[in-house]
């Protein structure tokens, strides 16, 4: 976590500069200031809250964030690989329209499967797994487009 006198300076040293706007991360903790905004924001990861320490206030227009808890039965995805698509093109599901799919929810996989294809430019490319575990999320749809980066499969790998 930052400490709160270095969010200070950084709230002094944006007012005292022509900066509209700074941002830093440090340690997993990521904190955005803003002149021009009505509220400068403060963001952390979920699972830690924005603690002042005894006797220092919290920075102006920052709220204390409460972890979020997760409802019962529900399980941390902190754990799971995503695979993203390696490039820009249309995702598809199957090797051909009638059949059937190369992963599904819950398939156990293991690296170098077929995942899917990604059609670029009238050249269909295989993307093959590079991790071992079972498919938790399939997240396009068959025939979408996808950007590079984006999210296809979430893998749980345990």
């Amino acid at each position: 976590m930052i400490d709160p006198e270095f969010i200070e300076r950084l709230i002094k040293a944006l007012d005292e500069s022509s900066l509209d706007s700074l941002e830093i991360e440090r340690g997993g903790t990521r904190v955005w200031l803003s002149k021009s905004s009505s509220q400068a924001s403060v963001m952390m990861p979920a699972a830690a809250p924005v603690v002042a320490a005894p006797g220092v206030p919290l920075p102006v227009g920052a709220e204390a964030v409460e972890p979020e808890v997760p409802p019962p039965g529900f399980a941390s995805t902190d754990h799971l690989i995503e695979v993203t698509s390696p490039m820009v093109g249309t995702f598809y599901g199957a090797p051909a329209p009638d059949a059937p799919a190369y992963v599904e929810k819950g398939t156990r996989i293991t690296s170098g499967d077929v995942l899917c294809i990604i059609e670029a430019m009238k050249l269909m490319n295989e993307l093959e797994s590079e991790v071992a575990g079972t498919i938790v999320e399939i997240c396009v749809e068959n025939a979408q487009p996808v950007e590079y980066g984006q999210v296809l499969f979430r893998v749980d790998p345990t």
